[in-house]
């Protein structure tokens, strides 16, 4: 694996969102989002990534795939290459000739999913030694080895564990803080899929601030979470507070809206 920190990033990509993206999929229907509200909240987003460090490629929007905007479940990115991936929802199938070329343009190495098996990149995990790959309602046993293939073309180690029921993707339930701590609903802990890392569980009622990220320095957390906020400057994060709660109307949080890696 990669020795330096898995949360080191100097590249992204990231697609605007078209007016489409108010009726993007979403397992419990809490009414449309506000558009204006969603660029808003991605004009932020990528500002925070540029004040981080992060050179940002801005892609432009797709009206015909509500979804787009969620770069990272389409492929996933790494020092060593990329890999297109194939989504569980039919309705987000065409994402994938979208992003190739971006990939091809970015890396000399992209490789594809096999045919046959689904995987989003929501429901997967980059931790220091290894991948992990969370089987759910969009990512299938099937998916999950073909990617544990592609990741050992990379040089790269996966594994599969399981999604919570009911749980959309595996990081919707945790996001990787450093090194060695992971930021963790109670339902994903209780899986004893972290025991190898140090939890910091998710105060009760926001378990939808699980899904943070780290970007070199930087912790993003929605800004609508006080109690995580305050709970991870305690443990001594420095943090950059986000709105999502509109794009969390469409089962969205903040790893999804960009690709990240590191280019040397």
């Amino acid at each position: 694996m990669n020795p330096r920190p898995v949360s080191q990033f100097n590249r992204a990509i990231v697609r605007r969102p078209a007016p489409s993206v108010v009726q993007g999929l979403r397992a419990e229907d809490v009414g449309n989002p506000d558009f204006e509200g969603i660029l808003a909240e991605h004009e932020a987003y990528i500002a925070a990534l540029k004040g981080a460090g992060v050179e940002v490629t801005v892609l432009p929007a797709l009206s015909e795939f509500p979804d787009a905007i969620f770069v990272e479940d389409p492929a996933l990115v790494f020092t060593q290459g990329a890999i297109a991936l194939h989504s569980g929802a039919p309705t987000r199938a065409g994402e994938i000739a979208a992003i190739l070329p971006v990939l091809q343009d970015h890396f000399d190495t992209v490789l594809t999913l096999p045919e046959g098996g689904h995987v989003e990149g929501g429901d997967v995990l980059v931790t220091p030694d290894t991948v992990m790959i969370g089987l759910s309602a969009r990512t299938d046993e099937a998916g999950a080895q073909g990617l544990i293939s592609c990741l050992e073309t990379l040089g790269i180690n996966g594994r599969i564990v399981h999604t919570p029921p009911d749980v959309l993707h595996f990081k919707t339930d945790c996001s990787l803080l450093s090194e060695d701590r992971v930021l963790c609903t109670k339902r994903l802990a209780r899986s004893g899929v972290f025991d190898h890392l140090n939890v910091i569980l998710v105060p009760e009622g926001e378990e939808a601030a699980a899904n943070a990220l780290r970007v070199n320095d930087v912790v993003m957390v929605g800004s609508q979470f006080p109690k995580t906020l305050n709970l991870l400057a305690q443990h001594g994060f420095a943090l950059v507070p986000l709105d999502t709660r509109q794009i969390g109307m469409i089962d969205a949080g903040l790893s999804c809206m960009s690709l990240r890696w590191f280019t040397p």
